[in-house]
Protein backbone atom coordinates (compact mmCIF):
# COMPACT_ATOMS: atom_id res chain seq x y z
CA UNK A 1 0.00 0.00 0.00
CA UNK A 2 2.84 2.37 1.28
CA UNK A 3 4.59 1.77 -2.34
CA UNK A 4 1.03 2.73 -3.99
CA UNK A 5 0.74 5.96 -2.38
CA UNK A 6 4.73 6.60 -3.25
CA UNK A 7 4.61 5.86 -6.74
CA UNK A 8 1.02 8.16 -7.07
CA UNK A 9 2.81 11.00 -5.68
CA UNK A 10 5.70 10.18 -8.02
CA UNK A 11 3.53 10.20 -10.84
CA UNK A 12 1.59 13.55 -9.52
CA UNK A 13 4.54 15.77 -9.02
CA UNK A 14 6.12 14.58 -12.39
CA UNK A 15 2.61 15.82 -14.16
CA UNK A 16 2.79 18.78 -12.01
CA UNK A 17 6.16 19.69 -12.75
CA UNK A 18 5.86 19.24 -16.39
CA UNK A 19 3.15 21.15 -16.42
CA UNK A 20 4.47 23.90 -14.73
CA UNK A 21 7.35 23.99 -17.27
CA UNK A 22 4.98 23.99 -20.24
CA UNK A 23 3.63 27.67 -18.91
CA UNK A 24 6.76 29.06 -18.80
CA UNK A 25 7.47 30.71 -21.63
CA UNK A 26 11.56 30.23 -22.40
CA UNK A 27 13.25 33.69 -21.37
CA UNK A 28 15.61 33.93 -24.87
CA UNK A 29 11.72 33.47 -26.90
CA UNK A 30 11.17 37.08 -29.02
CA UNK A 31 8.33 38.66 -27.97
CA UNK A 32 4.91 38.42 -29.58
CA UNK A 33 3.84 42.14 -30.36
CA UNK A 34 0.12 41.08 -30.94
CA UNK A 35 -1.72 43.17 -28.57
CA UNK A 36 -0.77 46.90 -27.62
CA UNK A 37 -1.11 46.68 -23.98
CA UNK A 38 0.70 47.67 -20.81
CA UNK A 39 3.51 45.55 -20.84
CA UNK A 40 4.90 44.35 -17.66
CA UNK A 41 8.80 44.50 -17.14
CA UNK A 42 10.38 41.47 -15.71
CA UNK A 43 12.71 42.23 -12.77
CA UNK A 44 16.43 42.27 -13.60
CA UNK A 45 18.90 39.94 -13.48
CA UNK A 46 21.49 41.93 -11.45
CA UNK A 47 23.59 38.96 -10.85
CA UNK A 48 23.53 38.23 -14.60
CA UNK A 49 26.26 39.68 -17.62
CA UNK A 50 29.78 40.10 -17.70
CA UNK A 51 32.13 41.27 -15.41
CA UNK A 52 32.41 45.57 -15.76
CA UNK A 53 35.62 45.64 -17.13
CA UNK A 54 34.70 43.09 -19.99
CA UNK A 55 31.94 44.94 -20.74
CA UNK A 56 33.24 47.93 -21.16
CA UNK A 57 36.55 46.20 -23.28
CA UNK A 58 33.30 45.53 -25.71
CA UNK A 59 31.33 48.39 -25.89
CA UNK A 60 30.50 49.62 -29.31
CA UNK A 61 28.44 51.55 -31.85
CA UNK A 62 26.27 49.43 -34.82
CA UNK A 63 24.23 50.04 -37.38
CA UNK A 64 22.94 47.14 -38.35
CA UNK A 65 20.53 45.13 -36.55
CA UNK A 66 18.01 42.12 -37.45
CA UNK A 67 14.29 43.27 -37.09
CA UNK A 68 13.15 40.48 -35.00
CA UNK A 69 11.99 41.33 -31.64
CA UNK A 70 13.79 41.56 -28.66
CA UNK A 71 13.56 38.98 -25.69
CA UNK A 72 11.29 40.11 -22.75
CA UNK A 73 14.18 39.57 -20.34
CA UNK A 74 16.17 41.93 -22.88
CA UNK A 75 13.37 44.85 -23.15
CA UNK A 76 12.68 44.65 -19.76
CA UNK A 77 16.55 45.37 -18.37
CA UNK A 78 18.06 47.59 -21.07
CA UNK A 79 14.95 50.13 -19.66
CA UNK A 80 15.69 49.59 -16.03
CA UNK A 81 19.47 50.16 -16.90
CA UNK A 82 18.29 52.92 -18.80
CA UNK A 83 16.17 55.20 -16.60
CA UNK A 84 15.29 52.57 -13.73
CA UNK A 85 14.52 52.45 -9.86
CA UNK A 86 17.66 50.67 -8.31
CA UNK A 87 16.76 51.31 -4.40
CA UNK A 88 13.82 51.44 -2.04
CA UNK A 89 13.62 55.38 -1.74
CA UNK A 90 12.81 55.81 -5.70
CA UNK A 91 16.17 56.99 -7.04
CA UNK A 92 17.74 55.26 -10.43
CA UNK A 93 20.42 53.77 -12.06
CA UNK A 94 22.13 57.07 -13.05
CA UNK A 95 22.18 60.10 -11.12
CA UNK A 96 20.59 63.43 -11.49
CA UNK A 97 21.54 66.84 -10.19
CA UNK A 98 19.82 66.91 -7.32
CA UNK A 99 17.21 63.70 -8.15
CA UNK A 100 15.52 65.64 -10.57
CA UNK A 101 15.32 62.96 -12.88
CA UNK A 102 14.20 65.52 -16.13
CA UNK A 103 13.86 63.06 -18.44
CA UNK A 104 11.09 60.82 -19.55
CA UNK A 105 11.98 57.61 -21.45
CA UNK A 106 9.80 55.81 -24.47
CA UNK A 107 10.00 52.86 -26.43
CA UNK A 108 9.32 52.72 -30.23
CA UNK A 109 8.44 49.22 -30.67
CA UNK A 110 7.38 47.69 -33.95
CA UNK A 111 3.57 48.33 -32.63
CA UNK A 112 3.73 51.49 -31.11
CA UNK A 113 5.07 53.92 -28.57
CA UNK A 114 5.14 53.11 -25.14
CA UNK A 115 6.37 55.18 -21.92
CA UNK A 116 8.30 53.55 -19.60
CA UNK A 117 7.17 54.05 -16.29
CA UNK A 118 10.06 53.29 -13.89
CA UNK A 119 8.19 53.27 -10.45
CA UNK A 120 6.27 50.59 -11.81
CA UNK A 121 8.59 49.33 -14.30
CA UNK A 122 6.18 48.88 -17.04
CA UNK A 123 5.88 50.19 -20.28
CA UNK A 124 2.09 52.05 -20.92
CA UNK A 125 1.09 52.29 -24.49
CA UNK A 126 0.80 55.61 -25.42
CA UNK A 127 0.15 55.69 -29.30
CA UNK A 128 -0.40 52.55 -31.72
CA UNK A 129 1.29 51.96 -35.12
CA UNK A 130 4.66 51.54 -36.30
CA UNK A 131 6.48 54.99 -35.79
CA UNK A 132 9.80 53.87 -35.96
CA UNK A 133 10.34 56.05 -39.06
CA UNK A 134 10.08 59.01 -36.64
CA UNK A 135 12.87 57.77 -33.82
CA UNK A 136 15.62 58.76 -36.30
CA UNK A 137 16.98 59.90 -39.64
CA UNK A 138 18.60 56.94 -40.68
CA UNK A 139 17.28 53.60 -42.97
CA UNK A 140 18.46 51.63 -40.25
CA UNK A 141 15.78 52.77 -37.88
CA UNK A 142 13.29 52.10 -39.47
CA UNK A 143 13.25 48.28 -39.16
CA UNK A 144 15.36 47.97 -35.78
CA UNK A 145 13.14 46.09 -32.85
CA UNK A 146 13.74 49.03 -30.49
CA UNK A 147 14.35 52.33 -29.98
CA UNK A 148 14.67 54.03 -26.94
CA UNK A 149 13.17 58.01 -26.94
CA UNK A 150 15.00 60.25 -23.82
CA UNK A 151 12.55 63.55 -24.00
CA UNK A 152 13.07 66.18 -21.64
CA UNK A 153 9.67 68.49 -19.94
CA UNK A 154 10.49 72.27 -19.63
CA UNK A 155 8.90 75.34 -18.05
CA UNK A 156 9.26 76.49 -21.93
CA UNK A 157 10.34 75.58 -25.08
CA UNK A 158 13.01 78.14 -24.25
CA UNK A 159 14.13 76.31 -20.95
CA UNK A 160 17.59 75.56 -20.44
CA UNK A 161 18.11 71.82 -21.08
CA UNK A 162 21.77 71.27 -20.09
CA UNK A 163 20.72 68.99 -16.79
CA UNK A 164 18.43 66.80 -19.74
CA UNK A 165 21.30 66.52 -22.05
CA UNK A 166 24.10 65.80 -19.06
CA UNK A 167 21.46 62.99 -17.63
CA UNK A 168 21.00 61.54 -21.16
CA UNK A 169 24.76 60.52 -21.63
CA UNK A 170 24.60 58.29 -18.22
CA UNK A 171 21.59 56.83 -19.51
CA UNK A 172 23.35 56.26 -22.69
CA UNK A 173 26.63 54.69 -21.64
CA UNK A 174 23.93 52.18 -19.23
CA UNK A 175 22.80 50.95 -22.16
CA UNK A 176 25.62 50.25 -24.25
CA UNK A 177 27.69 48.92 -21.37
CA UNK A 178 24.51 46.59 -20.51
CA UNK A 179 24.61 45.74 -24.68
CA UNK A 180 28.17 45.13 -24.58
CA UNK A 181 27.53 42.48 -21.84
CA UNK A 182 24.35 40.55 -23.18
CA UNK A 183 25.74 40.67 -26.72
CA UNK A 184 23.28 43.17 -28.10
CA UNK A 185 23.61 45.60 -31.21
CA UNK A 186 23.42 49.45 -29.97
CA UNK A 187 23.91 53.36 -31.55
CA UNK A 188 22.96 56.51 -30.21
CA UNK A 189 21.84 59.05 -32.09
CA UNK A 190 21.23 62.92 -31.59
CA UNK A 191 18.68 63.25 -34.40
CA UNK A 192 15.21 62.03 -34.89
CA UNK A 193 12.00 63.82 -36.57
CA UNK A 194 11.45 65.28 -33.58
CA UNK A 195 8.30 67.98 -34.59
CA UNK A 196 6.49 64.72 -35.78
CA UNK A 197 7.34 62.43 -33.22
CA UNK A 198 6.50 65.01 -30.31
CA UNK A 199 2.81 65.68 -32.15
CA UNK A 200 2.89 62.13 -32.30
CA UNK A 201 3.00 61.48 -28.81
CA UNK A 202 0.66 64.67 -27.54
CA UNK A 203 3.60 66.61 -26.00
CA UNK A 204 3.10 70.35 -26.68
CA UNK A 205 6.28 73.11 -27.30
CA UNK A 206 7.54 72.50 -23.60
CA UNK A 207 8.84 68.98 -24.47
CA UNK A 208 12.17 68.64 -26.09
CA UNK A 209 13.86 65.74 -27.84
CA UNK A 210 17.22 64.91 -25.98
CA UNK A 211 18.82 61.79 -27.54
CA UNK A 212 17.79 58.27 -29.23
CA UNK A 213 19.20 54.55 -29.03
CA UNK A 214 18.51 51.90 -31.42
CA UNK A 215 19.40 48.52 -29.86
CA UNK A 216 18.66 45.01 -31.98
CA UNK A 217 20.41 41.97 -32.65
Amino acid sequence: MKKLILAFAVMTFTLVSAQTKTNLKPTNTPMELTTFDTIKLLAPDTLGGKPLMQAISRRKSDRQFESRNLTLKHLSELLWVANGVNRANGKRTVPSSMGRYPLQTYAVLANGIYFYNPAKHQLEPVVKGDFRTLAGKQAFVDTAPLNIVFIAKGKSATDNFSAALEDSGYCAQNVYLYCASEGLKCVVRAGAKEAELLKTLGLGDNYKFIIAQTVGY
